[in-house]
């Protein structure tokens, strides 16, 4: 019964990492045009929920992720445990990364090119890319 216990809670450990690795991703993006607004934030708050982040958590998570964002070089920090994850988590990862990236209406070059980057990165097929970046487009 205790070792039972002790999974749940390495699980729930493990997940707090990746929803940490994915905040700090989807921060990455809404900094990188430099302007991180309220709306960004927003979204990142809903696809963590989405991706099962408890509400109670979800500012610790936040916190860490900024720390872990403004202390990083490089976003292979972040990509590295979002590539081992599910297609559909992928998917939902990069529908929000859409989504902050056209939450200010439109993408400039360094948005276009962190995307393109991250479809190498976490094994996205361009053509889901685009479909999904259509999709998001048509919402804003």
């Amino acid at each position: 019964m205790i070792n039972l216990f002790k999974n749940k809670e390495k699980d729930k450990i493990n997940n707090n990492d990746f929803l940490s690795k994915v905040a700090s991703l989807l921060i990455h993006a809404a900094k990188i045009d430099e302007v991180y607004t309220d709306d960004e934030k927003e979204i990142i708050k809903s696809t963590l929920i989405k991706l099962g982040a408890e509400n109670s958590n979800i500012d610790k998570i936040m916190s860490k992720a900024t720390l872990d964002e403004e202390n990083s070089n490089q976003i292979l920090d972040f990509t590295r445990e979002i590539k081992n994850t599910s297609e559909s988590r992928k998917i939902q990862v990069i529908e929000a990364l859409w989504e902050i990236i056209y939450s200010n209406k439109k993408a400039d070059m360094y948005e276009a090119n962190l995307m393109r980057r991250l479809a190498g990165l976490l094994y996205i097929d361009n053509k889901i890319m685009g479909d999904i970046k259509e999709k998001i487009k048509k919402n804003y």
